[in-house]
């Protein structure tokens, strides 16, 4: 030591510390490293080993060393192939750094050697060398692996100061606390600091014991078992029954990969160590194994990742669907809500409509613009609760109920699924199905969904349902609660024909086996189509057309080719004149609806399942009666009023006149009979809506006027006089459309009911509101305002 030399070389290392008294293998491979040993070597073996505060793969900079290192004896160096140095040193002594120097790309540092400090309390220095030692050798028997000559080792030291470099060495420590022991010239603040240290490092050993004396009571246990099932497998061989033991160890891996809740996995391991238990021939032993199939096979914990984009709903829902603008937009604000709850909990969506508009495909593209699984279920006609909740085990063949089904198809607890026809349950001496769909469609109990079969909860409030209807009516108000109405009515003509150039022929072309270039189908044929062979508030009926157009001209492109293989196909023109050839004659005249009227007769709108409807309403008198009202055409009680009211209105209106206008026809309603008949008398039908025009058609026959030619209306009638407003006034409208009417009457409260209708349609259509019958019968019958208002005004009597 009195040999050192005032300025030494430096060695920094990385994420290490060197203490005095320990010596260290180095790899030395930067060029100013290789310096800083030859320069040792040449100068006596004396370094300064030195810690970097960064960790940097290049020669490091003067500020990021330590002001305290290590110096060192180099006890050996070795040159490797590939240039660097294999370096032994050994600590001799804290070093503190006065001054580095860079010179020829060497740093070399000018200081002082420091040595430990001992303070003047004996005892309490002895007592914590004692713990020192205590708490070194507990350490090291907790350690795995022979550890009794370290012990021993430790037991025959009798200097502090040695010790405490030591353990400071091989302790488990940050760079930083390993820099700061170091720099504790004091030794007993370093051993201090080291019992700290050491303590929490014996707290973390005790954890890992206790952790590996658990891990190796399992595998004592599963080796146990393995060998135990070893055993009952050459049992089984011999009585012949290992093929069963196969497959229940197959379910058990199952089972494992399954990641069954804990509820859920402790009921499949008792069923499981039942089946091991039961003779594969046996009843039970089938019912058990199907159990725990349905257990294995369910997504517990498998998801979809998607994430809702608004955008790209908007463009998914336009790619997928023309017009359904007012439901588009429903739709959307539905997922931007969800989007900034970020979760889809909330109402359930249930689109209602009529057939073939597009409510099954709103749902898949729902799914596609979300990024999540499609999975439809039919709900028509269910009629028993098991149905949906499933049978318990304890029936033969039983199995889980459509909504289990239905996720283990999907393959995931989070998909798109649609429940179409809601409307449509039936309850019946086994349950009300609808019931159980009140926990289905609830985000508050459907968390722990039971199904009858499983007889385990099953989280399905991640699952976006989306159910179907046409009628809301039919739906049970407690389950119609539940669900957030969103209707999606019918298609004008002009989307009709967009919807078939743009979906249904490049479809079905597709179907058919058609080429685009060998079909010609000009817009007069789809209007035709449109106009004459469907009435529909839908596009299936459309669909079935064109189908039949496209096989009929396959069959024509067939016989070409078979008599002219070689020659180039011709175009197959589907004109409108040949519809007649190939779809047969016209099945609907909407020119029909615009010939002049006899008396008596008027066109009222309804509102059906499948969208809107005329509907011609007719009344006649028979002499020689009673003045008795003969209603026909099934007709419901709430039409029947309808009806009562209106012959009630005329009579009064009469009775006030005196021998006024309709006296004046020599109509007696006391020897007359009055017979109301509405044609397709097979069709139920009811609702108030047909009031003005049951009292248009009884004017129109007591007067002997005819209504107007192309008008129809809509509206209920009040014994005052007053026209209240109805529903289905979009409906209404498409459907007058249709058929070629050009007039239409409404109730002035239903003028708002307008905006849902297309604008090209308002555009070719003429709207009269009315609020009283008198506007009714001088729109219709062209009554001037004396007489219509002298004969419909029953309230002044």
């Amino acid at each position: 030591m009195e040999q050192i030399p005032s300025t030494l070389p430096v060695l920094p290392i990385r994420n290490a510390v060197l203490f005095p008294s320990i010596s260290m293998p180095l790899v030395v491979g930067r060029s100013r490293s290789i310096k800083a040993v030859e320069a040792a070597e040449a100068g006596g073996g004396m370094i300064v080993v030195v810690a970097q505060r960064v960790l940097t793969p290049s020669d490091p900079q003067i500020d990021d060393l330590f002001l305290v290192g290590t110096l060192c004896k180099i006890e050996n160096v070795t040159q490797t192939e590939a240039g660097s140095r294999q370096v032994v040193v050994t600590g001799l002594s804290r070093y503190r750094i006065a001054e580095f120097r860079l010179e020829n790309d060497l740093v070399t540092a000018r200081g002082e050697t420091v040595a430990d400090i001992h303070s003047g309390d004996s005892i309490r220095n002895e007592a914590l060398f004692y713990n020192l030692k205590e708490l070194s050798r507990e350490i090291l028997e907790m350690l795995p692996g022979s550890t009794e000559h370290l012990v021993k080792l430790i037991e025959r030291v009798e200097d502090a100061s040695y010790l405490s470099n030591v353990c400071a060495a091989y302790l488990n420590l940050s760079l930083f606390q390993k820099q700061e022991l170091l720099e504790t010239v004091q030794v007993e603040q370093r051993i201090e600091a080291l019992l700290n240290h050491m303590r929490k490092e014996r707290e973390v050993l005790n954890v890992q014991r206790e952790i590996r004396d658990k891990m190796s009571e399992r595998i004592n246990k599963a080796q146990r078992e393995a060998l135990l099932r070893e055993q009952l497998r050459t049992i089984r061989s011999e009585l012949g029954e290992e093929v069963g033991e196969e497959a229940v160890d197959e379910i058990d891996e199952k089972i494992r990969q399954a990641q069954l809740p804990e509820e859920v996995a402790k009921i499949a391991h008792e069923e499981l160590l039942r089946l091991r238990g039961l003779p594969p021939n046996s009843a039970e032993y089938h019912v058990v194994r199907t159990y725990l199939e349905w257990l294995s096979a369910l997504p517990w914990n498998r998801r979809t990742e998607g994430r809702i984009d608004v955008e790209r709903a908007r463009q998914t829902l336009d790619e997928d669907h023309f017009g359904l603008e007012a439901v588009k937009k429903r739709i959307l604000q539905f997922l931007a809500v969800a989007r900034l709850k970020n979760n889809l909990h909330g109402p359930i969506l249930c689109l209602v409509g009529p057939p073939g508009v597009g409510k099954t495909s709103l749902g898949q593209s729902i799914a596609r613009a979300i990024g999540r699984g499609f999975i439809r279920t039919s709900l028509g006609g269910v009629r028993d609760e098991a149905e949906i909740r499933g049978h318990r085990r304890t029936y033969v063949g039983a199995m889980p109920g459509r909504i289990i089904q239905s996720i283990k198809r999907a393959g995931s607890k989070n998909p798109v699924m649609m429940l179409d026809e809601i409307d449509k349950l039936r309850a019946d001496f086994h349950g009300d199905p609808s019931a159980a769909m009140l926990e289905v469609l609830d985000p508050e109990q459907n968390r722990t969904f039971t199904d009858h079969y499983l007889d385990v909860p099953f989280d399905l409030s991640e699952v976006f349902f989306i159910c179907t209807a046409n009628i809301v009516d039919t739906i049970p108000p407690a389950l119609r609660d539940r669900m957030e109405i969103i209707e999606v009515t019918g298609y004008t003509s002009f989307e009709k024909n967009h919807i078939a150039r743009r979906y249904l022929l490049p479809n079905l072309l597709r179907e058919h086996g058609l080429k685009p270039e060998w079909i010609e189908l000009p817009d007069a044929t789809l209007e035709r189509i449109i106009q004459h062979h469907t009435r529909e508030a839908g596009v299936r009926e459309l669909q079935r057309k064109i189908a039949a157009l496209l096989r009929a001209a396959a069959e024509e492109v067939v016989k070409f080719q078979e008599r002219n293989p070689d020659a180039p196909m011709p175009v197959v023109r589907l004109t409108s004149e040949r519809m007649p050839e190939l779809l047969g004659p016209d099945r609907f005249f909407p020119e029909a609806a615009e010939e002049s009227l006899r008396p008596g007769v008027a066109i009222g709108l309804a509102w059906t399942p499948h969208g809107g409807d005329i509907l011609f309403i007719e009344a006649t008198s028979m002499p020689l009666g009673k003045g008795s009202l003969l209603l026909t055409g099934q007709l419901g009680d709430v039409m029947k009023e309808s009806a009562q009211i209106a012959l009630s209105i005329a009579r009064a209106a009469a009775a006030l006149k005196g021998r006024g206008i309709l006296e004046d026809q020599g109509f007696d309603f006391g020897r007359n009979d009055i017979h109301i008949h509405v044609p397709s008398g097979a069709i139920p039908k009811d609702g108030p809506s047909a009031g003005v025009t049951i009292l248009a058609a009884l004017t129109s026959l007591l007067l002997g006027r005819a209504v107007k030619p192309g008008l129809a209306m809509t509206g209920e009638i009040t014994l005052r006089g007053n026209v209240l407003p109805v529903g289905g006034i979009k409906e209404k409208v498409l459907a007058a459309h249709r058929a070629g009417l050009k007039t239409v009457i409404l109730p002035r409260r239903n003028e708002q009911d307008l905006n849902d209708v297309p604008r090209e349609v308002r555009e070719q259509l003429k709207f009269h509101f009315v609020d009283t019958v008198e506007e009714v019968l001088r729109e219709c019958l062209g009554l001037p305002a004396s007489a219509a208002g002298e004969s419909a005004e029953p309230r002044v009597a």
